[in-house]
């Protein structure tokens, strides 16, 4: 008997091993096995295939053990990591990775997880209680010890006491405890406790829905009967959330798993504590910043009899071992965070989730206030079914939306701060009525660059072909591309004068600002410097929602579905730079991003106000905007897409070649091109410099394929790997890098 399997690492190739007579009535696919693989190295691997037979074109080696007596992965995943493998262009191996926990495909022969245990004690039962006080002699603190302990256990009817609980009686200390279980008096033993909290009740039912979410719950699960897929096309506020609940309710009904997915960590904060009090314990949570011995106890309870019946994740959510999934929801599923884009797989967990629910036929929701474009068309082309909700729950007004052309501003010399003297009289009245402010800055750090008045010199990275980031607070420049991080020079190294200046401004510079405005009120910063700990979103989400934080500044992930009652007034800042980054999809995301972001304003009874400021409030994208127009922002896009062939109306693959030495990457993309364009002709855009072409010490080219929709998925990864084959062939390119990513945003 025979077993390919899947190693963890970046090979598309299956590997065979034979496997040993004991082991043939014990494995199966999906079981994990150790097995050794080049020179004395041993790694976790997946059984893939059971076979009777193998090639004898090569020496193979026997599997040296069996790490579980059930298989871990199950047979819907394992079609998933296939086809994530097939239509991302990645490596099986790759797949793998990325979905175990760290602790589940350790690379030695011993597991890295280890079960979570608390010591408990118990009288030796053995003993006869009249015997002890003879035993314990004249110690008078170990029978004082002795004899709460036997109260417990007789008063509560239990046959041992947890460790933590004896640390709490009177007179306890370790060396008394210590001395009665020498005198085998009392006996210790550890118990698996596992890390997850599974004592949370209920505390509600699911609302009432009001007449507008009924209505749109009625129409999804209609179109359901038709359409496995369903965009919930809602205005902020409306409700969305409520009736997720009752779709879970739904599914709980008929025995089914639901997969929650958002595209945040911060909005699992908000969102745990709401299902939580609906769901109780039957709701999981799942991401990174939880340490990876949860994750694995999570993913070995999603195996067990008593799996979680509900996930709340992000993107890596998708790869669990469900194991009856009926309903799959991708809240803010216009987000590009639901994209990896390093390392690989490249894949799309909204693109992903939905190949998932087709595994388990299973059905799915799209919800969205801003829905991606291409999902939108879809709607359009009959491929998804779409409900909308298009009134905010409680009656609550749209926010008031004004834009404040700061190009006129600055020339009339009646700017001078970063905010407008609008928004500042605005944030005035709002901190005065008790209301709180959220300001919206796309960018973190203090400043942009830093710049020399004398000679113009500005630091780079000198990893990255990149302006390096002042963030003053800790008086560094960083490199927001690799992480490095450089010391703030006193001088410039170039010409040895002392006035550096600064150029442009993010989060910390406009917290700065927001302080000196206001320093009779507490700001609060969300960005990725100020949430990098474990629980740093619980606390600033926590301290704005309970009103310790007035007015709160952060970039994007404060537009991602967050929800604040109390908010009067949204400023947005430098709203300009949202949209003049050269890329087809800038507007897209301009707008998605404002328009989200304004969706946090508003409170009950009362209108919430949003300020846009903004250098060109001409651009054709503001009136949209305004206007909460999405269906004329949409017909105008697709008919500049159109015209440009960009998607949904074709399919982008981008090929990205890297080496160390700028000439070998330049041919060597001069050359896998011409490959390509053997078979795909003009479809071949490039090779070409990306904006930022040198990251982490290597050289970068870019080659971008964009396909008809009719071209064969197939055919195009067959023609591909082909080309790529042919490349790394050649002595020259032999160590070129290559990474694909399909369907780029």
């Amino acid at each position: 008997m025979y077993a390919d399997v899947i190693l963890p690492l970046p090979f598309s190739d299956l590997y065979t091993y034979s496997v040993p007579v004991e082991m043939r009535n014990k494995i199966t696919r999906g079981s994990r096995v150790i097995v050794p693989f080049g020179n004395r190295k041993y790694y976790t691997a997946i059984v893939y295939k059971i076979k009777e037979s193998a090639s004898n074109d090569f020496k193979i080696k026997e599997i040296h053990s069996l790490s579980d007596s059930k298989p871990v992965v199950n047979e819907q995943q394992l079609k998933l990591w296939e086809w994530i493998s097939f239509y991302y262009l990645s490596p099986l191996g790759d797949v793998y990775k990325t979905a175990l926990p760290s602790s589940m495909k350790s690379e030695d022969l011993k597991s890295k997880f280890k079960p979570k245990t608390e010591t408990y004690i118990r009288v030796n039962p053995e003993l006869d209680p009249v015997n002890i006080t003879g035993i314990i002699g004249r110690a008078a603190k170990q029978l004082s010890l002795y004899n709460q302990i036997e109260i417990i256990l007789t008063y509560n009817k239990i046959e041992h006491i947890s460790k933590k609980e004896v640390s709490e009686l009177e007179g306890y200390s370790v060396s008394v405890l210590n001395g009665l279980v020498k005198k085998d008096i009392l006996q210790t033993f550890e118990v698996e406790t596992g890390r997850l909290n599974t004592a949370i009740k209920p505390t509600r039912k699911p609302h009432p829905l009001n007449e507008f979410q009924q209505k749109a719950f009625n129409e999804i699960i209609n179109c359901f009967k038709s359409r496995h897929t369903c965009l919930l096309h809602g205005v902020t506020s409306s409700g969305k959330t409520e009736i997720y609940i009752h779709l879970i309710e739904e599914a709980l009904s008929t025995g089914k798993q639901t997969l929650y997915l958002v595209p945040e960590i911060a909005l699992t904060t908000q969102l745990t504590q709401r299902l939580q009090t609906v769901f109780g314990n039957k709701i999981g949570i799942y991401h990174s910043k939880i340490n990876d011995n949860e994750r694995a106890e999570i993913w070995n309870k999603m195996l067990s009899k008593e799996p979680y019946e509900i996930i709340l994740g992000v993107r890596s959510s998708i790869f669990l071992p469900y194991q009856n999934l009926g309903l799959v929801i991708i809240d803010e599923e216009h987000e590009m965070s639901y994209k990896q884009q390093e390392p690989s797989p490249r894949y799309h967990a909204r693109d992903t989730a939905i190949m998932l629910a087709h595994f388990y036929d299973a059905k799915t929701i799209l919800g969205s206030a801003t829905p991606s474009l291409e999902s939108y068309f879809n709607t359009r082309n009959g491929k998804y079914g779409i409900v909308t909700l298009l009134e905010r729950y409680g009656n609550i007004l749209m926010p008031e939306i004004q834009i404040e052309n700061t190009f006129e501003l600055r020339k009339r010399r009646k700017m001078k701060s970063l905010l407008t003297p609008l928004l500042i009289e605005q944030m005035k009245l709002i901190l005065e009525n008790g209301e709180q402010v959220i300001l919206f800055r796309n960018r973190r750090g203090y400043a942009s660059l830093v710049e020399c008045e004398h000679c113009a010199w500005t630091p780079k990275c000198k990893r990255c072909d990149v302006t390096l980031t002042y963030h003053k607070k800790r008086n560094r420049l960083n490199c927001h591309y690799c992480n490095a991080s450089y010391t703030m020079p006193a001088v410039c190294p170039s010409c040895n004068s002392e006035n550096l200046k600064t150029l442009g401004q993010g989060t910390e510079q406009l917290e700065e600002e927001v302080e000196r405005l206001f320093p009779e009120y507490i700001v609060g910063r969300m960005d990725l410097d100020t949430t990098r700990g474990k629980d740093a979103y619980e606390k600033i989400i926590d301290d704005f929602q309970s009103k310790r934080i007035h007015i709160l500044i952060g970039t994007q992930m404060l537009s991602k579905g967050l929800d604040f009652e109390n908010v009067g007034i949204v400023g947005i800042i430098s709203s300009d730079s949202l949209l003049n980054y050269p890329d087809f999809r800038s507007h897209e995301r301009g707008f998605q991003l404002m328009m989200q972001a304004a969706g946090r304003a508003g409170r009950k009874n009362r209108q919430g106000k949003v300020i846009i400021q903004s250098a060109d409030p001409d651009q054709p994208v503001y009136g949209y905007i305004l206007n909460y127009d999405y269906d004329g922002f949409f017909n105008s896009q697709m008919a500049e897409r159109k015209m440009f062939n960009y998607p949904p109306f074709s399919r982008l693959i981008s090929i990205v070649l890297k080496h160390k030495t700028e000439q070998k990457v330049e041919d060597g993309s001069e050359y896998l091109a011409a490959l390509l364009h053997q078979s795909f002709g003009d479809k071949v855009k490039g090779p070409s410099k990306p904006i930022v072409s040198f990251i982490q010490r290597y050289h970068l080219r870019e080659i971008l394929l964009k396909l008809d929709y009719s071209f064969s998925i197939k055919k195009t990864r067959e023609i591909i790997r082909s080309a790529e084959t042919i490349f790394h062939t050649k002595e020259d390119f032999k160590y070129v890098m290559i990474h694909f990513d399909v369907d780029k945003v």
